[in-house]
């Protein structure tokens, strides 16, 4: 899996958001963080679960000029029908298809052969600062990936289980 200060692979995917298809890629993101996850299947157990909890908290990260991008390996058409049983997404759900992109992440799965539950926040010029993977059959926490995008946006030192408004260390020291 890619980690932090590595420089997040360039794509250009299919998606689909409020039931329009379009390509979306990582150029698009630039100027902005992205909140990029990889997740298993549509219409799973666990995965409507993360998926709706981005869409539920999509406003906050777009409050920290964040974009969201979901990436499974199933198609289009299945991203559509699935939105639209869960009631619509506030972003878009990308298909990796090919599974090109799970690859260049590092995020396929080597038996299963779909992306496995992996999370990046890539800042504004396109640079990992952040990543995380969990097993497949457990969910990750949304919140905590809104809490390091937070504390990742102040550029400040920020302690364990930081929240906004909570003192923050300067920068003359790395860590």
């Amino acid at each position: 899996m890619l980690t932090i200060a590595d420089a997040a692979p360039d794509f250009t995917l299919p998606g689909v958001h409020q039931g329009k298809t379009k390509n979306y890629s990582l150029r698009e993101a630039r100027g902005h963080w992205l909140v990029l996850f990889f997740y298993p299947a549509d219409f799973t157990f666990v995965c409507p679960t993360e998926v709706t909890g981005f869409s539920k908290l999509a406003g906050d990260f777009s409050k920290e000029r964040a974009m969201i991008y979901g990436v499974s390996v199933d198609p289009v058409e299945s991203h559509r029908s699935w939105a639209k049983e869960l009631g619509g997404i506030a972003y878009p759900l990308l298909s990796d298809t090919d599974k090109s992109v799970s690859r260049a992440y590092q995020v396929l799965h080597p038996k299963e052969g779909v992306a496995i539950r992996a999370t990046y926040l890539i800042d504004p010029e396109g640079i990992i600062q952040y990543s995380a993977a969990s097993n497949m059959n457990v969910g990750r926490s949304v919140e905590e990936s809104l809490r390091v995008l937070r504390a990742l946006c102040t550029g400040k030192l920020c302690p364990a289980d930081w929240k906004p408004g909570e003192p923050t260390g300067e920068l003359h020291h790395k860590y």
